[in-house]
């Protein structure tokens, strides 16, 4: 077996974070630069025409309480396994952020968060952040299903129920079947492990984010001076987030997903194109780029606790 000298082992873990904030710094320049869709001129025009300081220091404000939900809701569920304290949650969630920005659906991050615990604590770790996503991703489906359902897509809906039972039937009949020591019983073996009011918590927090990023998108559409009634304006923007996440795609790629599905739906709606691409990499800016800047510095200032 190669042993690796201690200041090699310094060197290498010093170029991986150069490496993973230099690809995040570059994809978020690169995408702000040069995307041909984004009409900086018109936005401009717009800009002077609504700006408002408390208007965008509420937006910032929505942005600064969706990443505290989630710095929340991850420092309640590591209470499972340890006591952390709000700063280390936010070192955690925001450099597993920076970390999985360029990986698919953010795999990344499940490392990411990992690397911050002792080695023998992964798999727990990498099982709660996935619990930690799951919930969001159940929360986005229900609100989405609503959302369609008052657009008039109930055949879809109707659709979309007959597949997620064609799968909980898959699921229950495999339940007992093994993939690399794991069943679907163990899974839900181990969830059901966790106390009640650490899952309780989990979803209050889950909801509560939901309805910050989806009215900082309603917030938006407002401040440009989109006049949809609330509930239509709603509903597509449930119905585009539910939609937007079922697709594979990279963090940094985010904006560009939910930007194209939303010009679908609020086209129908006849609301300009630029206005819907501008939101959406708004959302995304707000959303993602600052708590990635954010991270990259904890990413730099990263100290390994696996031992090898």
């Amino acid at each position: 077996m190669i042993s690796i000298s201690h200041k090699a082992k310094q060197l290498l873990v010093l170029l991986i974070k150069l490496l993973i904030v230099g690809c995040a710094l570059y994809f978020i320049y690169n995408q702000l630069a040069h995307n041909d869709k984004l009409n900086w001129v018109l936005f401009l025009e717009k800009f002077n025409k609504n700006k408002s300081v408390l208007g965008i220091s509420f937006i910032l404000l929505l942005s600064i309480l969706n990443r505290f939900f989630e710095i929340l809701k991850w420092q309640n569920l590591v209470s499972y396994i340890y006591r952390i304290t709000l700063f280390d949650s936010t070192k955690q969630v925001l450099g597993a952020l920076t970390a999985g920005l360029f990986t698919p659906n953010g795999i990344g991050e499940y490392a990411g968060k990992a690397l911050f615990f002792e080695k023998s604590q992964a798999k727990n770790i990498v099982f709660l952040n996935l619990i930690c996503n799951g919930i969001q991703v159940i929360i986005s489906v229900i609100f989405g299903v609503f959302g369609l359902l008052y657009l008039g897509y109930g055949k879809w809906v109707v659709l979309l129920l007959v597949v997620i039972l064609g799968f909980f039937a898959l699921g229950f009949g495999l339940k007992k079947v093994k993939i690399k020591g794991y069943s679907i019983e163990k899974i839900l073996s181990k969830i059901n492990e966790i106390p009640k009011r650490i899952h309780r918590k989990n979803n209050y927090l889950a909801v509560c984010r939901y309805l910050i990023f989806s009215h900082q998108y309603y917030f938006l559409f407002l401040a440009f001076d989109v006049q949809l009634p609330y509930f239509t304006l709603m509903a597509t923007i449930a119905t585009v987030y539910f939609l937007a996440s079922s697709l594979p795609t990279f963090q940094f790629l985010d904006f560009v997903v939910k930007g194209s599905v939303a010009v679908y739906f609020f086209g129908l709606f006849n609301v300009n194109e630029w206005i819907v691409v501008f939101i959406s990499t708004l959302m995304w800016f707000l959303n993602v780029v600052l708590p990635v800047l954010i991270g990259s510095y904890y990413v730099l200032n990263f100290k390994l606790k696996w031992k090898t």
